[in-house]
């Protein structure tokens, strides 16, 4: 029997996790699906900046480098974000973006490859993989006579040859919520001498995540979407210790420097992690990413990343439940796999006409996903509904409200309106 509005509100009475949602300000109304993108504004965030701004720099100026923690905010946060990836306290800074960090751990993982494995010319990654990742292994391959070589996800364990250096991987699919087996797959790239870089961008914060015991390589990660740092919040950047002190990354900033107040015309790369760091650092928006870090540690006394992936699992089980049975007839598929190993927090369903309308009208509704275009390159033509599940602030009924809305959207036709149809900038 289909779960009813009535079954979902005693859903959400039973939930150990309800009273996180106290930690967020959402607005009346909404029914905030898009956590995938950006996260909530955690309800002690505007304070915590607002004290940086008016008392740590407004008050103490340049003596809050020392007398406010400003200089080793990046390795704080890094030690906060390292229990929610299976890292050790020193093994990953808080800093720069997803985009600039994955630049410095490829460059560093391409010259370990070329020292350790000579002549290997292959980089390898995901057609679908997040485009900023496949941009930065463009450039890099270009920049060394290297090949980047773009497989389908069922490719990838034929793909690792002799000839590959270096294995990039996000590890769950930001078009289709679809999670790789991280220790699987690493454990079979390295059998092969191959090292492998992951983007946990969609990971961190909605599934655990345990590096160590994957025994991967590097990886980075983004601040700004489930662990709920702001836009544009610094991302966080992870170094295998066994890789930490072989080579410099190549954005060789002050920051980085064993000595940086010494100031020697030489660079001497800091020990460890601290050496990905570059220059100096955003202590405004590192504060905002405190914040939200510890709306995510929060849990840890009701069952940790655990409990959290326990409720994402149950709510998107729900929704693809309820779609299924309510919005039947209507041209809906699903993108994201049905397995739970096999999927991260967010459920994509598919849809050949009429996607990004469909997602406005549920947006001028108040219930806010987002939209992504069909991967023409690989053939898929099908566009995507994106709902992410974030269960610090998602309830149960939250869920059944936003397939009750999405089914009038449907049954009306409201998205053929032709306000729904006008292509904003960022969709």
């Amino acid at each position: 029997m289909t779960p009813t509005l009535r079954d979902c509100r005693a859903r959400d009475a039973q939930d150990p996790l309800r009273e996180l949602r106290d930690q967020f300000t959402l607005p009346e109304g909404v029914i905030y699906l898009d956590g995938n993108s950006l996260g909530v504004l955690p309800r002690t965030a505007a304070a915590r900046v607002a004290e940086a701004v008016t008392r740590e720099w407004g008050q103490g100026l340049i003596g809050s480098w020392n007398s406010a923690g400003w200089f080793d905010l990046p390795q704080r946060l890094g030690n906060k974000i390292a229990k929610l990836i299976g890292a050790e306290p020193g093994e990953a800074v808080a800093t720069d973006s997803t985009s600039i960090n994955l630049y410095k751990v490829l460059s560093a993982a391409l010259n370990i490859a070329a020292q350790d494995a000579p002549g290997r010319k292959l980089l390898v990654s995901e057609r679908s993989n997040f485009p900023t990742d496949l941009y930065s292994a463009v450039g890099l391959c270009r920049e060394r006579g290297l090949q980047l070589l773009l497989v389908e996800p069922e490719e990838i364990a034929a793909a690792l040859t002799a000839d590959v250096a270096v294995l990039m991987l996000t590890h769950v699919n930001y078009r289709t919520g679809a999670m790789h087996d991280m220790q699987a797959v690493t454990a079979a790239a390295q059998a092969r001498g191959i090292l492998t870089v992951w983007d946990l961008a969609h990971s961190a914060g909605a599934v655990p995540v345990d590096l160590n015991s994957a025994k991967t390589d590097f990886a980075v990660g983004c601040g700004y979407k489930y662990l709920n740092g702001g836009p544009g919040a610094p991302a966080f950047v992870w170094v295998s210790p066994r890789h930490a002190d072989r080579f410099w990354q190549p954005l060789s900033g002050w920051w980085g420097h064993a000595a940086p107040f010494a100031f020697t015309p030489d660079y001497q790369p800091a020990p460890g992690i601290t050496r990905y760091l570059c220059g100096t650092q955003p202590i405004l928006s590192l504060a905002a990413l405190d914040c939200g870090l510890d709306t995510v540690l929060a849990a840890q006394p009701l069952g940790g990343m655990a409990a959290l992936r326990a409720k994402s699992l149950a709510l998107s089980d729900l929704f693809i439940e309820l779609v299924e049975a309510r919005c039947a007839g209507h041209g809906l598929g699903l993108a994201t796999p049905r397995p739970h190993a096999q999927r991260g927090s967010q459920v994509c369903l598919t849809r050949t006409e009429g996607a990004y309308a469909i997602v406005q009208a549920l947006i001028a509704r108040g219930v806010i996903g987002d939209f992504r275009a069909g991967d023409g390159a690989a053939g898929k033509h099908l566009d995507i509904l994106r709902f992410g599940f974030t269960p610090l602030y998602i309830g149960f009924e939250d869920v059944w409200n936003a397939v009750e809305h999405l089914k009038q959207v449907l049954e009306a036709g409201e998205w053929k309106a032709a306000r729904f149809n006008q292509k904003q900038a960022v969709t």
